[in-house]
């Protein structure tokens, strides 16, 4: 996912369908280093940074 697109996401008040490896994240924001903080939805406690090249939206 592009940086740009990430951060749309992230502001977004709409709920978006991204996942990072195959399980739906949310996510919170965008850092300086290509990469978002996100939380799974099934483990919202679980915060951490994934790279933004791994995250998918889908359509």
């Amino acid at each position: 996912m592009d940086r740009l697109r990430a951060q749309q996401i992230a502001e977004s008040p709409e709920m978006k369908n991204v996942q990072y490896n195959g399980q739906n994240v949310y996510i919170q924001h965008v850092n300086d280093n290509d990469t978002a903080h996100c939380y799974f939805l099934d483990d919202p406690e679980n915060e951490f940074d994934a790279q933004l090249s791994n995250l998918r939206e889908k359509i």
